[in-house]
């Protein structure tokens, strides 16, 4: 089975002249319903007049709500009033067996730009976790359960795109051929949280109900209803939507935290951390096995969180870590590293020796620069070393912290942001570098957990 956003032409409702418009678009459905022979015109009385005029008020309606953009999987066919009436939420039947699920983005739409895309992938992706077991991570390469693709026209799946406007995405079931893959018409005008164009977090949103195993709902306004509509901005997950959803994969499930839970849980405002990172667009903070994980500038609920939830396999207590230019990631302890595509290890542990590194023990690292080659920086005791993930190989011969106006010869961990800023961690105070005149901005050193943590009481 598959789904797929369709502009309906006025007066299509029967579900096979939707299969037909959409797998043949050449042939239009309302040739189905040409004559050659001219109109019949009864003659009618008052009471027939008015109850014409309200039926002709009822089919302006339904054309007028045909005409909008919808989901091409077909409605259930339509039923006399008051049998059979379908108001909730509706299942294919099929489900993910795992909870823990990955996804890759191998297309992205030339208005929006790539992190933004992103972004939107992890919102719609989230509106389905924060109500199931479920979990999302993306993957850069490799296999991934779900892969997302813009695409123009025919490509592949003998469901041709039509340019921009009609079919404007489609996915597929679990459990069939094609499971888990979203195609996006790539010819469509996609935008962000206004009514200039097609709104693409609230088609995400629903084309990854499908890829669950989510059917459409006759409930209007919720998620999978089989009409597009821009609304509202974040679009919100309807109760149709979250009991739907809970039917096929059960309840978030917190788990109570006790007293002496809590208390053994590292605390933001009270402590340095072992390595910071952004990793996916998110910046994780890390300190004795825990994580904590920041997105959009605010603490994600149910952090800190053991950092084995993340990674299996990660020691306990990391000296650094870094994304590189691939969206894999590294970890550092010691003399050894780890590397990880999302949440598969795919190396490790193995000797940094092998990098041409004969320093064990780093302190931070940094993946920031110009240099396509050599981006990565990792840091000890007052000197660097310049790294590079693609020949895997440290650059010969350490370089003193000298290069780093207005930053500690030693820091304890580092990460770029989205702006392209580095920043340095030194004990419970960071420093500003500016990329620009490289050296570190005035007004720092500033707290770590004031600033990230939204801290108000800092013990130095």
């Amino acid at each position: 089975m598959r789904s797929a956003y369709v502009q309906v032409m006025p007066g299509q409702s029967n579900p096979d002249l939707l299969y037909l418009s959409w797998c043949s678009p050449s042939v239009h459905p309302q040739s189905f319903f040409s004559s050659s022979l001219p109109p019949f015109k009864p003659q009618m009385g008052k009471k027939k007049k008015k109850k014409h005029r309200r039926n002709i008020k009822t089919s302006l309606l339904a054309n007028s709500t045909r005409s909008r953009p919808r989901c091409g999987v077909p409605d259930y066919p339509a039923q006399e009033e008051g049998r059979y009436r379908q108001r909730r939420y509706a299942l294919h039947g099929a489900r993910w067996d795992r909870s823990d699920l990955t996804y890759r983005i191998d297309g992205f739409p030339w208005q929006l730009g790539e992190e933004r895309v992103r972004r939107v992938f992890r919102d719609a992706a989230k509106l389905w976790s924060d109500v199931t077991p479920l979990t999302f991570t993306e993957t850069r390469n490799g296999h991934a359960d779900i892969r997302i693709d813009f695409r123009r026209l025919w490509h592949g799946d003998n469901l041709p795109f039509d340019g921009r406007g009609g079919i404007l995405a489609h996915a597929f079931f679990p459990k069939t051929h094609r499971q888990g893959e979203i195609h996006f018409d790539a010819d469509e005008s996609w935008t962000l949280g206004n009514h200039m164009g097609t709104d693409l977090l609230q088609v995400a949103a629903h084309e990854f109900g499908h890829v669950l195993g989510l059917q459409h709902t006759r409930v209007k306004g919720a998620i999978m209803s089989p009409h597009y509509f821009h609304s509202s901005f974040p679009p919100r997950m309807s109760d149709d939507d979250k009991w739907g959803i809970q039917r096929l994969y059960g309840s978030r499930q917190v788990r109570p935290t006790t007293t002496a839970t809590r208390s053994s849980l590292p605390d933001a405002c009270r402590t340095d951390f072992d390595a910071v990172s952004m990793i996916r667009g998110e910046l994780f903070f890390f300190k004795s096995g825990y994580v904590w994980r920041i997105r959009d500038g605010h603490l994600e609920s149910g952090y800190p969180a053991l950092a084995s939830r993340h990674w299996r396999g990660i020691p306990n207590n990391i000296d650094a870590a870094f994304e590189d230019k691939s969206g894999n990631i590294w970890f550092f302890q010691g003399g050894n590293y780890w590397v990880f595509d999302a949440e598969r290890r795919i190396r490790g542990p193995e000797s940094i020796r092998n990098l041409g590194l004969y320093e064990s023990g780093i302190q931070a690292a940094l993946r920031w620069g110009q240099d396509s080659n050599y981006n990565t920086y990792f840091f000890k005791s007052g000197s660097y070393w310049r790294f590079s993930p693609q020949e895997h190989r440290v650059e010969s011969g350490p370089r003193s912290m000298q290069d780093w106006v207005g930053i500690p010869s030693v820091v304890d961990a580092a990460f770029r942001d989205i702006y392209g800023y580095a920043h340095f961690i030194r004990g419970r105070q960071y420093w500003k570098f500016d990329p620009v005149n490289m050296n570190s901005l005035e007004g720092y050193p500033r707290y770590v957990g004031v600033d990230f943590f939204g801290c108000r009481n800092i013990r130095v």
